[in-house]
């Protein structure tokens, strides 16, 4: 199932409408391809404020180390590597072009997303969303990486991509239309598989953002990006459902605001957020707060598999209640891919199995069982492995303009998963972690950071950078499914029926 659009055009008029409606999270002025008549109502709803469900202050378990202002940590600090970097002078052009990012979250965020050097793994139609906004937004050079060859079923959700472009590859055919909306960025194709580079790879990176990928293959690209402390992001759709997920490590940012009646105290803040520094001065005859702020993460597979929600929802039956049954069905997908390394087909085997795994991950995040029905399941089952433009728009929206917050230090980042249900017109943010550890930093452990079922092997990833990542991880035991013998798909549909 696939719906696409047109390509956007980018003149230089329209390239600065289409990065400052980026900028303000304005889904409906960022893409310039029209939705489907079905699909309208999804662009005026999403809306960078309405978009991420906050999270409640207090709580705090502590266990979250807390560091004082000017602490020199014992290592490579993430956030710091985009405070050091020597940003070249503006020219008056390039002053002219991003002016009206300038005035939204000024010079100096525009110098530090000027020489950001990012990479983009697969190019589907969420990263074609993904690649525009970023590259609009006049980031120092795209890599895309990709070693699949154009078809015919790519052209139905791909706008950089025409029907000349079947038989090609995949990168080389998308690079050179993202060149074309902003000739100042360098985008560069590589053609050749991720499976193939070492983890010393990544290195070469600010960001890496990893989209429409298995999840064994993700927990590979985190493990490196940690190892090399360099901030990753992961993301998939699946028709009217997807995800975003990121693992900033550490993240220090800057918020500004009015002084209210209640002052910010440095110390912790939530269990995942820290705040570390406070100073006041005065503006304009008001007194302003600069709040420094620092975010802890957890690794892709301890979120994709065991996290659980924090308490602010696990004690709250209506935000239990509110919390998507895509959750528990992506955990399931995952889970499935790990473990039998395809998707679910419509089998009465697989669908039980899909079925069980997603009531053993309803019930693991605390979720009341009447929210994963039957026409749920059904629903998500059919989405799987399809592209819908509008889905892809919004998500890689979302995803493009937090990697812009996030190089410019300056708005609170994503904290940890955004899930979106196309059901409900709804993308939300949970922060969801292991129950017991630390986060952050602590977790670059590898013990930690392999995909559920696997076992460390003794491969030393910096004695051999260059090697393939498939000597990272041992075979997986087929017989060790994880998932307790719950509710079959027939079972949970009967229970559902009305007696009598």
């Amino acid at each position: 199932m696939n719906t696409g659009h047109q390509p956007p055009q980018a003149p230089e008029s329209s390239r600065e409408s289409g990065m400052a409606a980026a900028a303000a999270g304005d889904a409906s002025q960022a893409f310039t391809a029209p939705a489907p008549t079905n699909f309208e109502g999804l662009f005026a709803a999403q809306g960078h404020d309405g978009t991420f469900t906050g999270i409640e202050q207090g709580n705090a378990n502590g266990a979250v180390p807390v560091f004082p202002p000017n602490t020199s940590l014992p290592f490579h600090n993430v956030s710091a590597t985009l405070q050091d970097t020597n940003y070249q002078t503006m020219s008056p052009d390039e002053i002219a072009l991003y002016d009206r990012q300038i005035r939204l979250w000024g010079m100096q965020a525009q110098q530090k997303i000027q020489a950001a050097n990012i990479l983009l793994i697969s190019m589907r139609a969420l990263a074609n969303e993904i690649a525009k906004n970023l590259v609009l937004a006049g980031i120092g050079s795209l890599t895309i990486i990709d070693d699949h060859v154009v078809t015919e079923a790519d052209l139905g959700a791909q706008f950089f991509l025409s029907e000349e472009n079947i038989g090609q590859n995949r990168a080389e055919a998308a690079a050179a239309q993202v060149q074309k909306l902003n000739p100042r960025v360098k985008v560069i194709p590589d053609t050749s598989s991720v499976v193939t580079k070492g983890a010393s790879y990544f290195s070469s990176f600010d960001i890496v953002i990893a989209t429409d990928l298995n999840p064994t293959l993700l927990a590979f690209i985190n493990t490196a990006t940690r190892l090399h402390s360099r901030q990753f992001y992961a993301a998939g759709v699946h028709g009217l459902y997807g995800y975003i997920f990121s693992d900033l490590i550490e993240h220090d940012y800057v918020l500004k605001r009015e002084k209210g009646n209640i002052p910010a105290v440095v110390g912790p803040e939530l269990r995942f957020r820290s705040v570390i520094e406070v100073k006041s001065q005065k503006e304009d005859n008001k007194r302003i707060e600069r709040v420094s702020k620092r975010d802890f993460y957890s690794t892709w597979d301890l979120v994709s598999e065991t996290s659980l929600l924090p308490e602010e929802y696990t004690k709250s039956k209506r935000r239990l209640k509110a919390v998507t049954p895509a959750l528990s069905c992506l955990r399931a997908l995952w889970q499935f891919q790990t473990q039998h390394g395809r998707e679910p087909n419509h089998t009465k085997e697989d669908l039980e199995w899909f079925t069980r795994s997603a009531t053993h991950n309803h019930n693991l995040l605390s979720l009341p069982s009447e929210t994963l029905r039957s026409e749920f399941l059904r629903s998500f089952l059919q989405n799987i492995n399809s592209e819908v433009a509008p889905v892809a728009a919004i998500l890689g929206g979302q995803l493009a303009q937090d990697v812009i917050n996030v190089l410019g230090q300056n708005q609170q980042p994503i904290q940890n998963m955004v899930i979106f249900d196309g059901n409900k017109m709804e993308a939300n943010m949970y922060p969801l972690h292991p129950e017991m550890g630390n986060l952050g930093r602590s977790q670059l452990d590898f013990g930690s950071s392999l995909p559920m079922g696997s076992v460390p092997v003794p491969v030393d990833m910096t004695q051999h950078p260059q090697g393939d990542m498939s000597q990272l991880f041992a075979p997986m035991d087929p017989t060790n499914t994880a998932i307790p013998q719950q509710a079959t798909y027939d079972d949970k549909k009967a229970q559902e029926q009305p007696s009598g």
